[in-house]
């Protein structure tokens, strides 16, 4: 298994400040540990069980507190599983698999299996947009529609393993205000809305011990995006330091026959505040 963390002692902080985020949870649920030909796997559930199976999936080097903003709506209307996605600064299993491989389709194919959910609606974030729309490729029978926020894997990088090595690692080394400034080199300005509270410290923790993967996540072809037949919402930010936001936009409305764009023109790689829009297109547009 991959060491995830520069020390143990960086470990052990990221999680135990986890552990407290997770004691205020906004709404009422269950932690669950499955089983999965990967590891366990951490999922947060909240919502009704009689309501329809949401799906969230957070970006890389962080984890399912992404998501506190956002549960708490989305939980009215479906049973919500926030997936801590392995490798990640989560509490799942340290697993890293190749992403030119299917073994992160099968992994989430196994998830939904122990959750019992046979057809679900996907919320992706980054790599998470990855992760669903690798699978929406492979099972669109399994998934009723996808809403994906900057999703890696269709539009260039424009990061490189170069500018992550001699650009903002050495900001880590800084203390509080370099980490702050790589986070915003990377992620894109911070909406004041957002604030600086305990979101940023968190992030600013995770920044100073994870050690994120470096591997590039395999690019989908126009033939796969053209096979995603399900609803599906785009929101990208105009001011996307890592992944090219245009050319995502285009390849989408190219190719995929159902898909709506939300283009955010102040936001970067870092982007908040959708609650509302990505509710109202899943209680719209998508049926199970």
């Amino acid at each position: 298994m991959a060491r995830l963390y520069r020390t143990p002692q960086g470990e052990l902080a990221v999680r135990e400040r986890y552990l407290e985020i997770l004691k205020r949870w906004p709404v009422e649920n269950e932690q669950l540990k499955l089983q999965t030909r990967e590891g366990q796997t951490f999922v947060i559930a909240s919502g009704s069980p009689k309501d329809p199976p949401l799906v969230l999936l957070h970006g890389s080097a962080f984890n399912s507190a992404m998501w506190m903003a956002d549960v708490a709506a989305w939980s009215v209307h479906f049973r919500v599983y926030a997936v801590d996605v392995i490798g990640q600064a989560g509490l799942s299993s340290p697993s890293r698999p190749a992403y030119h491989s299917d073994a992160h389709a099968e992994w989430l194919d196994d998830v939904l299996d122990a959750l019992g959910i046979e057809r679900a609606a996907l919320v992706g974030l980054s790599l998470g947009g990855w992760i669903a729309l690798d699978y929406a490729t492979r099972h669109p029978e399994r998934v009723a529609g996808l809403a994906l926020l900057c999703p890696a894997g269709v539009g260039r990088e424009k990061v490189s393993l170069f500018t992550l090595l001699f650009v903002v690692a050495p900001l880590l080394a800084l203390g509080r205000w370099g980490r702050r400034l790589a986070t915003a080199r990377m992620l894109g300005p911070s909406p004041a809305s957002s604030g600086a509270g305990a979101g940023e410290r968190f992030t600013s923790l995770v920044f100073a011990h994870f050690r994120p993967n470096m591997a590039r996540v395999r690019r989908f072809s126009d033939a796969e995006l053209a096979r995603l037949d399900m609803p599906l919402l785009l929101v990208v930010g105009a001011l996307d330091a890592m992944l090219d936001s245009s050319e995502t936009r285009e390849r989408i409305e190219r190719h995929v026959s159902r898909a709506q764009v939300l283009w955010l023109a102040e936001s970067g790689h870092r982007i908040v505040g959708q609650t509302a829009p990505i509710l109202e297109f899943l209680r719209r547009s998508v049926r199970f």
